[in-house]
C-alpha cells in the first residue's frame, strides 16, 4: 500500500478517469488495487477503451486489426451428462503457434469452461471465473449452480463490451438440478441449450452433431460422436487440429476421456473423410 500512496493513485479526479463520469478511486477496504479484487481490468488514465480501439478494429484512417483465430470447441447434454471435445490447435495470425493448447478450463472438479477465439481473454475470464466460483463455496458452504456460473461470466465480460474481447466459450457442469450447459460470448450474451459448437470449425462439427445426436445416446456412441465431430471440422478446417481432447461431466464430477492425434484418427475415420456429407447421412440412414 505504500507505494500506491506515494503514487496518490486516491486522488483521482473525474476528468482523470477512463470513462469520464465513473470516479475509480482506491478503496482502502480493498487490498487489491486496480479492481484486481472485483475482476476488473486496469484502464489508463485518461484514456476511453472504446475510443482507442475503435479504428483498430473496424478501420479508420488505414490502420486495422484482423484478428485471425480460429478453432473447434463441441458440447452437448445426453442421458447420462455433458460430453465436452475440443481440438488443440492454437493459431497466431497465419502460423500455428503450438499444436497442444489445452483448450479446456477445469474450473472445478463441476464445471467445465472451453474456449475459443482470443486465448489471452478466455483464459483471464474463465480463471476470474474459478475464482469466484471457490470464493462462493467458501462463502456458502456450497457449489456454485452451472447457471449462475455462466451468469457470473456473463456480467463480468457485458461490462467491456465494446472494447475489443473476442471470447466464445461453454460453461460445463453438474449441479443440483443435473448437467448444466450454457454459451458465454464476449459481448455478454448467454444462452442455455443442450448442443452448442464454436470456432472457424463449428459448421462441419454441426454437419455431423445433426446427423447421429440424440439425448439417449449410450456413453460409448457418446464418446465415439464426439471424437468423430471434432475430427471431421480438423480434417476440412485449416485452423483446427492437433489432438483430440474429450471430458465427460458425469454426477459424481469430470472426467478426461481421451486425448488422441488427430493424424491417428485420420486412418480410423479415412472412409469417412472422402465420403460427401450426403453420402454418410445416407450410409447411416
Amino acid at each position: 500500500m505504500a507505494l500506491v500512496d506515494v503514487c496518490r493513485f486516491q486522488d483521482w479526479s473525474e476528468d482523470e478517469s477512463p470513462f469520464g463520469t465513473r470516479m475509480q478511486g482506491l478503496d482502502k477496504r480493498n487490498p487489491f488495487p486496480f479492481g484486481a479484487g472485483n475482476g476488473e481490468l486496469a484502464v489508463p488514465l485518461g484514456l476511453d477503451p472504446v475510443k482507442f480501439l475503435k479504428p483498430y478494429i473496424e478501420g479508420g484512417e488505414g490502420v486495422q486489426i484482423k484478428l485471425h483465430h480460429g478453432t473447434t470447441t463441441l458440447a452437448f447434454k445426453f442421458q447420462h451428462g455433458v460430453m465436452v471435445a475440443v481440438d488443440s490447435r492454437a493459431s497466431a495470425g497465419s502460423y500455428f503457434d503450438t499444436q497442444m493448447f489445452k483448450k479446456v478450463i477445469e474450473i472445478n472438479p463441476y464445471l467445465l469452461g472451453t474456449m475459443s477465439g482470443s486465448a489471452a481473454d478466455c483464459v483471464y475470464w474463465e480463471r476470474m471465473l474459478a475464482k469466484h466460483c471457490r470464493i462462493y463455496k467458501l462463502r456458502n458452504k456450497k457449489r456454485i449452480s452451472v447457471s449462475a456460473a455462466s451468469k457470473l461470466l456473463a456480467n463480468m465480460v457485458s461490462e467491456y463490451k465494446g472494447m475489443g474481447l473476442s471470447m466464445g466459450t461453454m460453461i460445463c457442469g453438474w449441479d443440483d438440478k443435473g448437467p448444466g450447459l450454457y454459451y458465454v460470448s464476449g459481448n455478454g450474451l448467454r444462452l442455455a441449450g443442450n448442443m452448442f459448437s464454436t470456432g472457424s470449425g463449428s459448421i462441419y462439427a454441426y454437419g455431423v452433431m445433426d446427423s447421429g445426436y440424440k439425448y439417449d445416446l449410450s456413453v460409448q456412441d457418446a464418446y465415439n460422436l464426439a471424437q468423430r465431430a471434432i475430427y471431421h471440422a480438423t480434417h476440412r478446417d485449416a485452423y483446427s487440429g492437433g489432438t483430440v481432447n474429450m471430458y465427460h461431466m458425469r454426477d459424481n464430477g469430470w472426467i478426461k476421456v481421451s486425448q488422441e492425434d488427430v493424424g491417428v484418427l485420420h486412418h480410423k475415420y479415412a472412409a469417412e473423410a472422402k465420403m460427401s456429407p450426403r453420402r454418410q447421412l445416407f450410409n447411416q440412414i
